[in-house]
């Protein structure tokens, strides 16, 4: 095999059974192992406290793992501070010098680096390219909105590029429509400058909308990692299931032997499982669903019915009391409201079973 062919099939990240423990005892990653290859956008998804951030500092050298090994593009980190390894990470907050120039704030790095000044100039305007901001080279940061500001600390970032860039949580200050708007920037940037990605996020949304693969994390650990397709429509775990877009969790009842039974009702599923998880795009409303074999019907009252823009949810009572939430296009909407009644039911196939 090439060196070319083997650069390509070594990850440009990877983690191999990272651990951190802090002083207090407090396990923050555990017994982790992920590889990105290279050119990817990875993101880690999960709660606040799920471990994400430090797992993302761990590779950045700003945090030690208590064991395991870091690498990027197959070399062994060790202990190797920040500074030294082929790794830049924009932060929360852009940081940026106040008193200087956007290209003096972006050219900083590689003037510690004493590269000429005409190559400084080159990639400095390269990357003011990149991120579109080119013709903003004399600003100062307070003559930038807080989306400018994020893409100065992105270029800052990308000039020294770097092997692998990091990013934790690089949109959470912004408002809904900056954020949603960085998000198509921040993809396009990635596939333009073909730098490995790696981004932290509580955020589904974003999580969903710009990986190519996503990494569910919780309590320390990855419970599972494939593409935004692949967590969506077939979460292993319960925890999946609920945290990566809204569910139906119907719960096993008893111990797992025979026909699938929650809270008293009789269900058709498509295999063995803990449990099932139904989208609320899967399921069917009607006056009356005409009974078919392989689907679930039940009889319905309308508590709740949630105007969503592009979307209009259901929030439903079924006949053992417990709530089912259906969901429609704004152009497919049922006329109901709050206190009727009606047929709720979904094909078993639609259901997928969970592991734990």
């Amino acid at each position: 095999m090439t060196s070319a062919a083997t650069s390509r099939l070594t990850p440009d990240a990877e983690l191999r059974g990272v651990t951190k423990v802090f002083p207090q005892g407090t396990v923050a990653v555990d017994d982790v192992s992920l590889a990105v290859a290279r050119g990817e956008f990875f993101s880690l998804l999960g709660p606040s406290g799920c471990g994400k951030t430090t797992t993302l500092r761990i590779v950045a050298g700003l945090e030690m793992p208590t064991s395991g090994d870091v690498l990027i593009r197959g070399e062994r980190m060790g202990r190797r501070p920040a500074y030294r390894r082929p790794t830049n990470t924009v932060f929360q907050r852009p940081a940026l010098f106040p008193h200087l120039t956007v290209e003096a704030n972006v050219a900083f790095g590689l003037k510690l680096e004493r590269l000429p000044n005409s190559e400084i100039r080159r990639r400095v305007a390269e990357a003011l390219e990149l991120v579109e901001l080119a013709g903003f080279e004399r600003r100062r940061p307070h003559q930038l909105s807080g989306g400018q500001q994020q893409r100065v600390a992105i270029a800052r970032a990308l000039v020294k590029k770097p092997a692998v860039l990091l990013l934790d949580e690089p949109l959470s200050s912004l408002d809904l429509r900056l954020r949603v708007q960085m998000q198509r920037v921040l993809k396009r940037i990635q596939i333009e400058s073909g730098t490995t990605f790696v981004y932290v996020t509580h955020d589904q949304t974003e999580a969903l909308t710009m990986s190519d693969r996503v990494g569910i994390m919780n309590g320390g650990r990855i419970v599972q990692i494939g593409t935004p397709a692949d967590v969506y429509e077939r979460p292993r775990t319960r925890f999946t299931a609920t945290f990566v877009g809204e569910t139906n969790l119907f719960e096993r009842s008893g111990n797992g032997a025979g026909t699938f039974v929650s809270d008293g009702l009789a269900l058709e599923v498509p295999g063995p499982g803990v449990a099932a998880s139904i989208r609320p795009e899967r399921v069917a409303l009607a006056a009356a669903i005409e009974p078919r074999s392989g689907w679930n019907v039940f009889d319905a009252t309308v508590e709740m019915v949630v105007f969503q823009g592009a979307n209009v949810q259901y929030r439903l009572r079924l006949p053992n009391g417990r709530e089912l939430v259906a969901e429609r296009p704004n152009d497919a909407a049922i006329a109901v409201a709050a206190g009727d009644r009606l047929q709720a039911g979904w094909a078993a196939e639609s259901a997928v079973m969970l592991e734990s």
